[in-house]
Order: C-alpha cells, then sequence, then structure tokens
C-alpha cells in the first residue's frame, strides 16, 4: 500500500467522518458534511487513503504469529495472543472486540466513499473508476479477515442507520465469501497492473493485488480449481509483472521495496509513520530493550538440511550439537540463534551469544537465556523485517508484505497437488524456483520426487510454505484451515536446548498451548457487540 497514505489527510478524514464512530453504528455525528465534503478529487483521495490506512496494522503482523506454532509472546497480552494461544480467552477479549470494530469501522469508510464518490463532478471519470475500484478491493479484503476469524458475520454494503446496527444479525459465511470474490472480480476489471502506476502511485492496490487476495480466499476454501485458475492469471504475466526477487534475504529490506515479487504491501514511511516493533523483539545486545516476542524450536526444526531432508531424515547429516549448520538459508534470514552474525548496519558484523555462559562478557550477558530474565524466552530472536536504516528505538518505515508472488507459486503447488496434477514441470515452476533463490544448491534438494505420493508431496508443499513465509503473520490460517491447529496448538511450544536435560531432552518448554477444536477454529462473538445488539448469534462452544 502507498506509503503516503497516512498523513494528514487521513486525520482530516476520520475528523469529518468517524468522529465518535464505533462498531456496527458507526454513524457520523455530523451527518450534514455529507452534503458538503465531497466537491474535490482531494477530499475524495482522503476519504481513501483513510480506507487505506484502516486495512491492517504492524501489531497484527507480527503478533498473529504468536497464535501459531511459529511464535510465542512471552510478556503480557499482546493483541491478546497470549491469551488465545493458552486458550484461556472469552468472549470479552479485547483483541476480539478491536478487530471487529476495526473491520467494520474500515467497512463503513468504503460504504461513505461508495456511497458519495459520484457528487465529485470535477472527478476524471477514470480516476474515479479506479478509485471504486480500489474502495471495493479494501471492503473485500476487510470482509475476508472478519468470516475468517468469526465466520458468520453480518454483511451490507450500504452505509447503515443506527437502527439498522441494532438489528442486523449475522450473515451466512458461506454468503459472504460469495460476496468478497464477486467485489474482486469488479476489482480486478477495473484496476490498474502494477506497471501502469506512476512512481508517485507505488503501493496502491492493482489488478494483480486483487486476483491474488482472490487465490488466498479460494485456498481457504479448498476451491482447488478456482485457486490454479487464479495464480495462473497471475502468473501469465497479462495481469501484471511480478516474479521473485533475486534475494530472499534482500526481499525484506528497505532499499528494494517495491519489487517485482510485492503484490500488497503495508506502507509507512521513514520518520513520519512507523513501527517500533524490534524494540521488544531484536537481541538485546543490538539495542532492544526486552523480549516479548521469540521464534519456537518447532518453527526453527521445520528448516531443512541444505540436501533436502528434514532433521529427523536417515542421511540428514543434522548434528543436534550444532543444530544451524547447513541449514535452509531461509533460516539465518529470519531467526536469530545462538552465534548468529548479526550484519550491522555499518557493514560489520556482531556476534550473538544466547546460549547460557557463552557471552564472552558474563557482566552484562544480554542475550543469554535465563529463565525470568528480560531475555528471549525461547533462545531465539527475530531477523526478518529488521531495518538497518531503522531510527532510535528500532522506529521503522520499512514497508510489510501482504501479499507477495512466493505465495501465489505456494497455492499453486498446493492446488495442483491436492488435484492430483502435481508433475516436475509445476515443481520446478514453484518449490524448485523457490529453493533455489534460497540457496539451495544440492540436486537432491531441488529435482521433483514424488516417491511419497500425493501425501508425501502435500507434507513438502506445507513445509516450505512455513519456512518460506515464516514470521509473515500466515501460519496461523494455514493451521486452522488444514484442520492441524488441534495438533499442533496442543502441549508444549518450545525453545532452544538450553532446559533442564530430564525434561523434554533439554528443550526450553516456553509456554503450554491449548486448542480445543470444538470450539477454537472459530473466534467467539464479541460480548460487548451482542449486548448492544441481541440479534447477534453467538459461536459454537462459546
Amino acid at each position: 500500500m502507498m506509503k503516503n497514505i497516512k498523513g494528514k489527510g487521513v486525520t482530516l478524514a476520520l475528523l469529518i467522518l468517524f468522529s465518535a464512530c464505533k462498531k456496527l453504528d458507526l454513524a457520523p455525528v455530523d451527518r450534514f458534511t455529507d452534503l458538503t465534503y465531497w466537491t474535490t478529487s482531494e477530499k475524495a483521495k482522503t476519504v481513501l487513503n483513510t480506507a487505506y490506512s484502516q486495512m491492517f496494522n504492524n501489531n497484527y503482523f507480527f503478533l498473529n504469529e504468536a497464535l501459531s506454532d511459529n511464535a510465542y509472546n512471552s510478556r503480557g497480552d499482546n493483541e491478546g495472543v497470549a491469551s488465545i494461544a493458552a486458550g484461556i480467552h472469552d468472549p470479552s477479549l479485547s483483541r476480539f472486540n478491536n478487530e471487529w470494530d476495526n473491520h467494520y469501522s474500515g467497512i463503513k469508510t468504503c460504504n461513505v466513499f461508495l456511497e458519495n464518490v459520484d457528487k465529485v463532478t470535477s472527478m476524471d471519470a477514470g480516476l474515479r473508476e479506479r478509485m471504486k475500484g480500489e474502495i471495493r478491493f479494501i471492503r473485500a479484503f476487510q470482509y475476508f479477515q472478519l468470516y475468517t476469524w468469526f465466520g458468520d458475520v453480518p454483511l451490507f454494503d450500504k452505509d447503515i442507520t443506527l437502527d439498522e446496527a441494532k438489528t442486523i444479525g449475522r450473515t451466512p459465511r458461506a454468503q459472504v465469501v460469495e460476496f468478497v470474490l464477486k467485489e474482486l472480480d469488479a476489482a480486478a476489471a477495473i484496476l490498474p497492473v502494477n506497471t501502469a502506476y506512476a512512481n508517485a502511485d507505488k503501493g496502491r492496490i492493482t489488478k494483480g493485488a486483487a486476483l491474488a487476495l482472490k487465490a488466498r480466499v479460494l485456498l481457504y476454501e479448498g476451491r482447488w480449481q478456482d485457486v490454479v485458475t487464479a495464480c495462473e492469471q497471475v502468473m501469465s504475466g497479462t495481469n501484471g509483472t511480478y516474479s521473485l526477487f533475486s534475494s530472499y534475504e534482500g526481499l525484506f529490506l528497505p532499499q528494494n521495496e517495491y519489487n517485482n515479487e510485492v503484490i500488497l504491501d503495508l506502507g509507512y514511511v521513514p520518520l513520519l509513520r512507523t513501527y517500533s516493533n524490534f524494540f521488544d523483539y531484536a537481541p538485546i545486545s543490538v539495542g532492544a530493550r526486552l523480549n516479548n516476542f521469540a521464534p519456537t524450536q518447532e518453527l526453527v526444526d521445520s528448516y531443512l538440511m541444505t540436501n533436502g531432508k528434514t532433521i529427523n531424515e536417515a542421511g540428514s547429516g543434522y548434528d543436534e550439537n550444532n543444530p544451524y549448520v547447513n541449514r535452509d538459508p531461509r533460516l539465518t534470514a529470519t531467526v536469530v540463534y545462538h552465534n548468529y552474525q548479526w550484519k550491522k548496519p555499518d557493514g560489520t558484523t556482531q556476534t550473538i551469544y544466547i546460549k547460557p555462559g557463552s557471552d564472552p562478557n558474563q557482566t552484562t550477558k544480554l542475550d543469554e537465556y535465563a529463565p525470568g530474565s528480560v531475555a528471549s524466552a525461547t533462545g531465539y530472536y527475530l531477523r526478518k523485517y529488521y531495518d538497518p536504516t531503522s531510527a532510535s528505538n528500532f522506529q521503522s518505515g520499512l514497508n510489510l508484505i501482504l501479499i507477495r508472488y512466493a505465495d501465489i507459486l505456494l497455492m499453486y503447488a498446493e492446488a495442483k497437488n491436492e488435484l492430483g496434477q502435481m508433475t516436475s514441470d509445476v515443481w520446478d515452476r514453484t518449490v524448485r524456483a523457490l529453493r533455489a533463490r534460497a540457496g539451495f544448491t544440492d540436486a537432491a534438494a531441488l529435482t521433483y520426487n514424488a516417491t511419497g505420493g500425493q501425501a508425501g508431496l502435500r507434507s513438502i508443499i506445507r513445509n516450505e510454505r512455513r519456512t518460506e513465509l515464516g514470521m509473515e503473520g500466515l501460519r496461523i490460517f494455514d493451521i486452522r484451515r488444514w484442520r492441524t491447529a488441534e495438533t499442533v496448538l496442543n502441549g508444549w511450544a518450545h525453545g532452544a536446548k538450553y532446559g533442564p536435560a530430564a525434561v523434554d531432552n533439554g528443550y526450553i518448554r516456553a509456554n503450554q498451548r491449548v486448542f480445543d477444536p470444538a470450539k477454537h477454529y472459530l473466534w467467539p462473538i464479541p460480548r460487548e457487540e451482542r449486548n448492544l445488539n441481541p440479534n447477534l448469534t453467538q459461536n459454537p462452544g462459546w
């Protein structure tokens, strides 16, 4: 998304349209402004920019990983992820209410825009249609997030009144899905391809983004042939120019923003619109204040050896006493482990000492694992999305990628395999291409091997998703749609082998997870919402 969408115009639009707005009854206090506000293209753009700003946020982007088996939120209950992971949440949890409010606030912005933009008679007709395409995409994106978490949700495509908000019921999920798909089709028909935008408009929603989000929607529904069709529309080159960026590590660096792998991103602006999550995620010795979010051993174990074998396979060469050698290079681009060579902004490196007793400076030993300390609770820190150009306290203006071309390739591979259509050609275009870009060179890791059949390939592709997209906020949605959350989210989330030798072979017991398949595949409808509107039914088990 555009880097310039979060300026003064956003604040202005919020004051005009959304002051005192909350939940489904998001009615502007000064309704007369609808009659006087819509006079220029710039004012319409301000409302559009507000809709962009409401799509997503950096906390959800990172912390959603701690809802999965990839990460652990060890201090506080940031965005409710600790409560949800531990299975102690209920409908009063603020995360549920905030998620509901945020999405419906964004939907209101979109509905207000669509109902009023035609009043700007001086606007160029082509610009108006493009802006409508952007808004319809954003509205679809908001509904997609809502039903993915909550299932049945109220669906409306107009600016509802206060009275309507108090009586509206939940729309069946399948109906909301079809609405989202139709909206994305309509947006794709209007929006420009990525190469058609001027430099000043880089980051705006494109035709390719609409098709890519459609593919993700279909993926979550298990509509495999439709997934293939949508992915092929992106892969064909006729709906935008997309490809894998040459460097996996470089993909997440600020100098490479807006490269051809990026299909949709969350825009930030250095010094103006920033986030500082790494202040609590990075190693303390490089400037962080403490650690409250860390990768798990389960994520680390998922990275293959360079010969393409899992760490538990015979002949893998894995050495439990030297576990980070000869591993998938994406591990080093994502996770900080003991003796990690941290690249500093000045081009030098700094060794990160995490194993207890290993730091040459035993006076401070800032990053060493110790139960109850401010260091990482798992013995790992986050590297992916570290911004070498960040300001004090890790204030970063680096964009966060919501959809990238690698995901298109992975969706395509998964769908093809589920259809029984995986071939060496499909493999080479997808998994092999991703591994080669990551830095694999061993033929055994790159060559198509169907020995395990469809089930074996399914495991390989699912693991490839985990390692390629690790710490990008998508794992929780994958394990929910695969119905494996009940397996991987029950029991202990572990850290590195710095714990008592007699417990779990020495791997740190970081956090005990609970996932009840009878209720946890859907979030509860927020209690506060149901108190306001008795027509909102509750999900099973809540």
